[in-house]
């Protein structure tokens, strides 16, 4: 199962930093106290701090920034992000990242199967397609930002890789809540996972079933048996996702576009707040984004948490 949602790319948000609340047009006036500092999207007029485009005012001591509605995503190094693999290159894939160009993950920032730390060879730039092809999803970390102002991404990370058996959903970046942890379970009686995607993209995929883990000799074994398979922590097999695993998944990605919609931070909490709201309501997955009273029903506890 995999879909993708782009219904939701804009909306002020918060992103864990301290914006005001003003909002502004292009050409307003936003302070004419002629201490502070312009940022961007502000310019000065005749001793006046004037706006050059629509959104909302961000103020860091003197400096005065306005931050647009609809922006791409600008990354920054150790942000998470999920995205689409769009081209295979030169020892290198090109990913959708949401940003005014692709991103890049280089063959040498990749795992190979069973953790092996040695120089990639043509040999596995040949077999770069058992790693990621085209249209595949990945969840990755933002390496380092290069001078032309592309990302460079890398996966060696077990928790990173390809994702599978969810589903793919698109908000504005600002409305991604910058937490500790960005993978996230939302809890047992939930049995939903989602990566929150600093770039506005959001996975949202079935809670695997824990099983239990072997002890002395027998998890020497398995951890052999784990390697010899090539097993480097993605995802290589899928499970087929039950009945109810679909709708409580599909729950929760409209949770996720009920708070873009309602321009509310998206972060673990909001969601399971949402979520749990409309099944307190009888509501059905499918009518949550149908009316504005019921997304302002459903929503109302997420609003109190993020005012508290």
């Amino acid at each position: 199962m995999l879909m993708e949602d782009d219904d939701a790319l804009s909306g002020p948000g918060v992103s864990g930093g301290s914006s005001s609340a003003q909002y502004v047009s292009c050409g307003d006036t936003i302070t004419a106290d002629a201490g502070c500092l312009m940022g961007h999207g502000t310019m000065q007029v005749d001793g006046r701090l004037v706006a050059t485009v629509s959104g909302f005012v961000e103020r860091v001591n003197k400096l005065i920034s306005v931050h647009p509605l609809h922006s791409r995503y600008n990354g920054e190094v150790g942000d998470v992000i999920v995205g689409r693999i769009v081209e295979l290159g030169d020892k290198r894939w090109k990913v959708d990242v949401g940003g005014r160009q692709h991103a890049v993950l280089l063959l040498a920032s990749v795992n190979l199967p069973g953790g092996i730390q040695r120089r990639r060879t043509q040999e596995d730039s040949l077999n770069m397609r058992a790693f990621f092809t085209e249209n595949d999803v990945i969840s990755a970390e933002v390496q380092k930002l290069r001078p032309d102002g592309v990302l460079s991404l890398h996966t060696r990370n077990l928790k990173y890789g390809k994702l599978g058996n969810g589903t793919l959903v698109r908000v504005a970046p600002r409305l991604v809540k910058r937490c500790k942890q960005h993978f996230q379970n939302l809890g047992q009686d939930i049995g939903v996972e989602v990566i929150l995607g600093l770039n506005g993209f959001v996975w949202v995929q079935e809670a695997p079933v824990e099983k239990e883990k072997p002890e002395g000799d027998e998890a020497a074994a398995a951890a052999a048996a784990a390697a010899a398979d090539g097993d480097d922590g993605a995802p290589t097999t899928y499970v087929p996702v039950t009945l109810s695993g679909r709708e409580r998944v599909c729950r929760v990605r409209n949770a996720v576009l009920a708070l873009a919609r309602m321009m509310m931070p998206i972060y673990h909490a909001t969601i399971a707040d949402v979520y749990l709201a409309s099944v307190a309501f009888g509501m059905p997955a499918k009518d949550m984004l149908n009316t504005q009273e019921g997304l302002a029903r459903i929503t109302q506890a997420a609003a109190e948490r993020t005012q508290a």
